[in-house]
């Protein structure tokens, strides 16, 4: 199955607001920005993330607009205010502590245990949602990214043909070619020494293997594109062999036409591999 990697996600249920943003990554990397009362939840929506994705670099922001109604700590605020009049009986001049200041003190305000726990389940139900939209987008964008990697597979498969029909006389235009000059250096002409010389040069230049095994990893690239599996690591491990084949064939060609049409080859494949690296 083909999925991009760089999507966007977001849902929201009138409580909290999820916006999730994805990346090219080799691997699978999660950054959550989460209100300071919701960090607890980190670990439960990292297990979610990582039951539904595979690769990419994903930012993830939460943002509350169903805030719940924060309270008073009444032990914090009994020790505050017992400091404040210590202070107020030592100090020179008498002074009223500003209330709203004193919100301000750490620990003073604390929120509603019923309402954190109605946001906390909408928070980790509204990030599935999100979840879901992302996946979504992320098969959309894989319909075209099939596409285009479907297309230069098959201008690889098309290169190779050429590259087979070229080299199937290959081996007697380089025997030709051997006997014409030696004829013209000796009158006395060693039979089994030009075959052996042919049959080395044959040899050196035989791209058979290199095509079957293009043709192999041309077939296993389309399979993985029509699996169900998440495929991105195999495109890209089987694209790299692909270009290891195109090198070999770019080294044996002694014929113009065929040292171009490895350059061709090797432009498809890399193309085709630029599409991959947006593959999960």
């Amino acid at each position: 199955m083909v999925a991009s990697m760089t999507a966007f996600g977001q849902a929201s249920d009138g409580w909290v607001e999820w916006q999730l943003r994805s990346v090219n990554h080799r691997y699978l990397e999660l950054a959550f920005r989460l209100p300071e009362q919701l960090r607890g939840l980190e670990p439960r929506l990292r297990e979610q993330a990582i039951g539904r994705l595979h690769r990419g670099k994903v930012d993830a922001t939460l943002r509350l607009h169903g805030v719940a109604t924060p309270r008073l700590n009444e032990a914090a605020l009994t020790r505050l205010l017992a400091a404040v009049g210590e202070i107020a009986a030592r100090a020179p001049v008498n002074a009223i502590a500003d209330p709203v200041a004193l919100l301000r003190w750490p620990g003073l305000l604390e929120d509603d245990p019923e309402e954190l726990v109605r946001i906390e389940s909408a928070a980790l139900a509204c990030f599935g949602a999100a979840l879901d939209d992302l996946l979504a987008q992320r098969r959309r964008e894989g319909a075209g990214l099939h596409r285009l990697i479907a297309n230069h597979l098959a201008r690889t498969e098309r290169i190779g043909m050429r590259i087979r029909q070229l080299a199937a006389g290959h081996a007697d235009a380089h025997f030709a070619r051997l006997r014409e000059r030696v004829c013209r250096l000796a009158a006395q002409l060693d039979s089994s020494r030009l075959e052996q010389e042919a049959a080395l040069l044959a040899q050196k230049a035989d791209v058979t293997e290199e095509l079957e095994r293009l043709d192999i990893h041309i077939a296993a690239a389309r399979a993985s594109l029509e699996g169900e599996e998440s495929c991105g690591r195999r495109l890209d491990f089987l694209m790299q062999e692909l270009n290891r084949e195109a090198n070999t064939l770019a080294a044996k060609s002694s014929l113009a036409e065929a040292a171009r049409l490895a350059v061709e080859l090797k432009v498809a494949i890399e193309q085709a591999r630029e599409q991959v690296q947006n593959v999960e």
